[in-house]
């Protein structure tokens, strides 16, 4: 136990010793850590914070006892799954409790169109389990599925490989029904359907603790992995949007990557690359391949296959495609060369390509794109999460101020709170439910401007003043 542990919290820590606790500091540490390091600002304000317990519930049950002695001792609860959250969503600002879901890994039921589930599965085994009972898959995952948590992608996440045919994580149908239990002296345990789910989707544990996940499915395919080549990076951004309009051929991905992103990144790839390649990566239903074929020949001769995940002569394949896409691609350009950022931009419809063309204008090498092609509203658009050089903070800060005048939303990766991640402006339906599940402010404290300081204005970066101070 911490010697500096205060008293309230080691009082709360041996009412639950009963429970499995880590005792282990390193596990500790391991665990009140996600992948923040992405990005250089959150990594110099948030590589010291530390829980100073870890709790793994093995069921509801207990997570109502954790929720409730400490909600009886004043100790701040922060929930993670695997940590593979990218803006310190599941770290402890205050120290505290963190509780880890990793027991909680039950599959409820798998009926026709639905799979009903505990938040701590893996979302690669839940998949799994879905396609041996009944050939049916998720509509949508991140790219770090071996190892995310199907709690953790709807509380943190917002989008990922399917939202080019599904769309965002929080559109209408994406999500059936969460389970929720409150942070109160008597934790109730609550069931969100229809309006009432955006009360805790994307909430990061902020008002609720998840217990139980209901998530649609759609048939399950062999998805056929395609690199295409393009010499031109316009044309390779317009051939991604195409392809996502075409309504006859399936596919469940399609991103697209500049020059000179592949050839210094993806290092599985350079023996087969010439230089100056522009990718699109693609997931194609197999039974679209042919169309896909006569399609792709008819209207974009330039494009050329680089590999087919079933028709190919690689000595060694490059693993998994989706693993090159969405914050995959970051993860191994910061492998590569670790003073390299990135950001989240949104190129809505319809003047999405006018956008994409003038911030390559503007910005040149200093900002290489890495588009995902999605659908908002029915419409194809581009989610962006472009590779920056960086520099400075005040640098990083003025890029992002340039893609906001040029009309491009910024989702910001450099900030820790779901506002300033977001769109700069409070949930009041997040918000009001806070005031409900958690009357003390307990759960993920500091991660809700909202919450704490409704007047902020955004202007600056939010500084949650009670965060544990770095030793």
């Amino acid at each position: 136990m911490p010697k500096d542990m205060p008293d309230n919290v080691a009082a709360a820590r041996a009412a639950l010793a009963y429970l499995d606790i880590d005792e282990n500091a390193a596990a500790i540490r391991s665990k009140s850590r996600d992948f923040f390091w992405y990005s250089p600002i959150l990594k110099e304000k948030m590589d010291h914070l530390e829980a100073d317990f870890v709790v793994s519930p093995r069921s509801e049950a207990e997570v109502i006892e954790v929720l409730k002695v400490c909600f009886a001792h004043d100790v701040p609860v922060t929930t993670r799954g695997a940590g593979t959250g990218n803006y310190g969503q599941a770290m402890p600002l205050r120290g505290g409790c963190v509780m880890h879901l990793r027991h909680l890994t039950a599959v409820k039921e798998i009926a026709p169109g639905r799979v009903i589930c505990e938040p701590g599965i893996v979302i690669r085994d839940l998949d799994a389990a879905c396609k041996a009972h009944s050939g049916q898959e998720l509509r949508m995952m991140p790219s770090t599925f071996a190892t995310a948590t199907i709690g953790g992608f709807v509380a943190g996440g917002s989008g990922g490989i399917g939202s080019v045919r599904w769309g965002a994580l929080r559109d209408f149908g994406n999500i059936i029904r969460l389970r929720v239990v409150t942070m109160e002296a008597e934790p109730r345990v609550i069931d969100l359907t229809g309006d009432e789910i955006p009360r805790v989707s994307h909430a990061f544990g902020t008002n609720g603790i998840i217990t139980e996940v209901e998530m649609p499915l759609a048939p399950a395919y062999d998805w056929v992995e395609l690199m295409v080549s393009f010499p031109e990076f316009m044309d390779a951004a317009q051939f991604a949007a195409d392809l996502a309009g075409q309504d006859g051929i399936l596919i469940k991905l399609a991103t697209v990557i500049e020059a000179p992103i592949p050839e210094n990144y993806f290092v599985r790839l350079k023996d087969h690359l010439k230089g100056g390649e522009n990718l699109v990566l693609l997931l194609v239903a197999p039974h679209s391949i042919p169309g896909f074929d006569t399609w792709r020949k008819a209207t974009w001769p330039q494009a050329e296959i680089l590999y087919d995940s079933t028709d190919n002569d690689w000595p060694r394949d490059p693993g998994p495609v989706p693993e090159y896409t969405w914050n995959h691609t970051t993860l191994r350009a910061l492998k590569v060369d670790p003073t390299v950022t990135y950001l989240q931009v949104r190129y809505g419809a319809p003047d999405h390509m006018e956008k994409l063309r003038k911030v390559r204008e503007t910005f040149g090498d200093e900002v290489l794109q890495h588009l995902e092609v999605m659908k908002e509203g029915g419409r194809v658009m581009f989610a962006c999460l472009p590779i920056v050089r960086y520099t400075t903070p005040e640098r990083l800060d003025e890029i992002i101020a340039i893609h906001e005048e040029i009309g491009a939303m910024i989702f910001n990766p450099h900030r820790y709170t779901l506002e300033e991640g977001g769109r700069q402006s409070a949930d009041e339906r997040q918000l009001n439910f806070k005031r409900e599940a958690d009357p003390k402010g307990l759960l993920n404290p500091g991660k809700m401007i909202a919450w704490d300081a409704p007047d902020w204005d955004y202007a600056r970066m939010y500084d949650y003043p009670h965060m544990t101070p770095a030793e």
